[in-house]
Order: structure tokens, then sequence, then C-alpha cells
């Protein structure tokens, strides 16, 4: 798959999430956290089976099945990211909330400097920067940090280390529908267990969060992250946390279609800064090679020229 189309795919994840924002935050109003996180990822499971299955019959190397226990684990981190995510929109307000998971950008490349010692190419950090200062912007301020914040901050961490090890796995081993069903299921069962010592699920508090479910299960979940482990098979970590980080701009794009909130001049500016980014992540690549290919092009005809130039 070329890397442009693989960025689209990951791109389209992070439009899905923007709008999964308000649906995650209108749920609580029906349903406990735990319940919500493991009712939508039991249904994302339900979605994605079948092409996890129809992968796995088309292709000549399935995950061998001491991987399926590395699948399940990062399953608990992706369920670790989602869990503290929806804890802390209880006791923390948006604008931090927002800010603070976007944090996951600078910190997918430094995990993986620190654990790894993958290096991306230098451009990347200040392009990070420039994400991280955009995120700021378009979060307008950061109010009193509160009890919601340090979960805000583990769930960037959990993020980060979720696109670093789905970025590595479906890298080496491929089916990337499988990994994403692996991950889903984990959630689903743990959100279902996590929920059921303290908190209620009734038929009441379903049909007061139908609508937030089936598109946080179906599209945010299935659809979504099943597009970011497809892209990250040929998209750097670094690079797709860049690009996912879209999803605050379209959150706040959804914001003032869905919830009628606006946006001042500085905010507009964090979109700005933060699409820049996708851009330059889309395009340095494709410039940095043309630029090779130049080089080469022009050595090559140095070189001609220089052996004509040598007498016979």
């Amino acid at each position: 798959m070329p890397r442009m189309t693989a960025n689209l795919l990951l791109l389209t994840a992070a439009i899905v999430w923007g709008a999964a924002f308000v649906a995650q935050s209108t749920a609580m109003e029906s349903i406990g956290p735990m319940n919500f996180t493991g009712v939508r990822f039991l249904l994302a499971t339900l979605a994605v089976a079948p092409f996890a299955y129809f992968e796995r019959r088309r292709v000549s190397n399935p995950i061998p099945l001491p991987v399926i226990g590395k699948g399940i684990l990062v399953g608990v981190v992706f369920f670790s990211g989602m869990a503290f995510q929806q804890f802390g929109f209880a006791t923390t307000s948006v604008t931090n909330a927002g800010f603070l998971t976007a944090l996951y950008v600078p910190l997918t490349p430094v995990i993986g400097v620190l654990i790894f010692r993958s290096w991306p190419t230098p451009i990347i950090w200040p392009i990070v920067a420039i994400s991280v200062l955009g995120a700021y912007l378009l979060a307008g301020s950061l109010e009193t940090m509160k009890e919601g914040d340090i979960l805000m901050l583990f769930s960037a961490l959990s993020w980060a280390l979720q696109i670093i090890f789905v970025g590595r796995m479906v890298s080496k081993y491929g089916n990337p529908l499988a990994f994403a069903f692996l991950q889903f299921a984990t959630a689903g069962v743990l959100g279902f267990l996590g929920g059921l010592p303290f908190e209620t699920m009734d038929l009441s508090s379903l049909q007061g969060a139908w609508f937030q479910i089936i598109y946080t299960g179906v599209f945010s979940g299935a659809l979504a992250f099943g597009l970011q482990a497809i892209g990250q098979r040929y998209t750097p970590p670094a690079d797709a946390a860049i690009i996912l980080s879209g999803e605050s701009v379209f959150a706040a794009i959804f914001g003032a279609l869905l919830l009628s909130e606006r946006l001042t001049s500085t905010q507009y500016l964090g979109c700005f800064l933060i699409f820049s980014c996708i851009l330059l992540v889309e395009l340095l690549p494709q410039i940095q090679k043309r630029l090779r290919r130049a080089k080469k092009k022009t050595e090559a005809t140095d070189t001609t020229e220089a052996s004509a130039d040598i007498p016979a």
C-alpha cells in the first residue's frame, strides 16, 4: 500500500474519532464509564470479527499462537488508555482533556527512542513541537490541574504505547484486522468485568446511550481503529501520532456543528498548525524522495561527463 494511502486511512480515523469525542462525553449522562467501554468494544468485536475471519483465510501467514498473547497485552494497554480517558472526563474540563490527551504526540517518538532505540527522522521533532503548540492553542487555555488531569496524562501515555506496539506488530506480522479484533475483545471483556462491582447496567441506561454506543462501537471502534491498524503497517509510529492528532481539530469542528460551540481566533490558529503538521508529515517524505532522485541523477550525469573527459 502506498504511504499516502495509508496516511489517508489514518486521517479518516482521526475524523471519526473527532466526532466520537462528542459521543463519549454525552454518553456519560446515561451510562457508567466502564459499562460504556465494555459494551462499545464488545460491539466493535462483533463488527470486526467477519473481516478478521476473511483476512485470516486470505493470508498465508496468520498470527502465530504465541503472538496472540502479545496482541492481548496490547489490548490491555488499549483498554487502559480508554478507561483513563473516560474516568478523566468526570473530573476535568474538556479544555484540559483535549490538550493533555494530545500529549501522546511527543510521547510516541520519545518512548520509541527510550524503549526500542527507534529514532525517527530528525525533521519529526520540530513538527511534534508545532503540533503540541497547536493542541495548546486549540484548547484555549489550561485551567487548574485536577485529579482527572492525572488520568488524562496516563491516557496519553497509554495511547503512545498503543500506537508504538500496533505499528511494530502489524509491520512484523501483518494481519491488522486480527490485531484489532484482539484489542477490541480484550477491552470489551475488561470493561464489562470492571463495571460489574461498581456500576449498574440496565435497559434504560442502554436505551439512553444507544446512539453513542453504536457510533463509538461500530464507527469509532471497528472502523477507525481498524483503519489505524491497517495504516500503521505502512507509516512510522511518530508520523502516525501526528496525523492521528488531527482528531482534536475534528472534535472542535464537530463540537461547533453538534453542540453549538464556537472557536476563537487563537483556536483557529491551533487548528491551522495541527493541519500544517499533518501536511508536512505527508509531503516531506515525498520532497525528500524527489531530492534524492535528483541528486542521484546529477551524480550519474557528472560521472558520465567525467568519463567522457578522460583521454582515450
